[in-house]
């Protein structure tokens, strides 16, 4: 599957806001939107044109894109099986895509960024109820256990990112220290996704 390779502090500038696309340098002094820099290829003191209604649901589609790293043809595909459940499309879509495996492993601070935590699984080093899965689109469900496979948990990026944010795993979590791994409690609701994201200007997008 084709993968952004580029300078990920430019996605963050083109959309305005922190993606938290490389782990602790998304909160050290380093941050290119902490420093005001502008956007790619705007120069500094020229404004840009205002964006047309299409022009605005692009860019919301863009930042979701962008934050849980999949490619156009996931993310359609993520949206017309999200279309075809029951409940609110949005609010599906985006609970699919935090249940994403490497989503899970970054959101459990198993890894300091999704970046990382995407190599973690497709260089087999993470276990789904005990099983080794390499596919980081993998979906967990309720009650899956995620877990550091045992030859692998003296990686030293899994152990700094584990005394870095263990206590930022969300409350559909449940991590264990000790055994560095981490239980599905329930699904994540909407409350549980703290991004800035309005999902209804992607429905209207695809739904033209």
């Amino acid at each position: 599957m084709a993968r952004y390779t580029k300078a990920k502090c430019k996605l963050c500038r083109r959309e305005g806001l922190k993606l938290f696309l490389k782990g602790d340098r998304c909160v050290s002094d380093k941050c290119a939107i902490d420093k005001g820099r502008t956007k790619p290829g705007e120069p500094a003191k020229k404004m840009r044109k205002k964006l047309s209604g299409y022009g605005i649901q692009l860019r919301e589609k863009q930042k979701v894109k962008r934050i849980y790293g999949v490619q156009e043809k996931q993310f359609r595909k993520y949206y017309e099986v999200a279309s075809k459940k029951r409940g609110v499309t949005g609010e599906i879509l985006l609970q699919t895509l935090e249940r994403r495996l490497d989503n899970v492993v970054f959101r459990s601070s198993l890894a300091p960024s999704r970046s990382a935590s995407r190599q973690l699984v497709t260089h087999g080093h993470i276990a789904v109820n005990g099983r080794r899965v390499s596919v980081p689109s993998f979906i967990v469900k309720e009650n899956d256990e995620i877990s550091i496979l045992e030859s692998s948990k003296n990686i030293d990026i899994v152990n700094q990112s584990l005394q870095k944010g263990a206590t930022l795993v969300p409350q559909w979590l449940d991590i264990n220290l000790p055994k560095m791994s981490v239980k599905v409690k329930q699904l994540p609701g909407r409350a549980d996704i703290s991004y800035d994201i309005n999902e209804q200007l992607i429905i209207e997008l695809y739904s033209k």
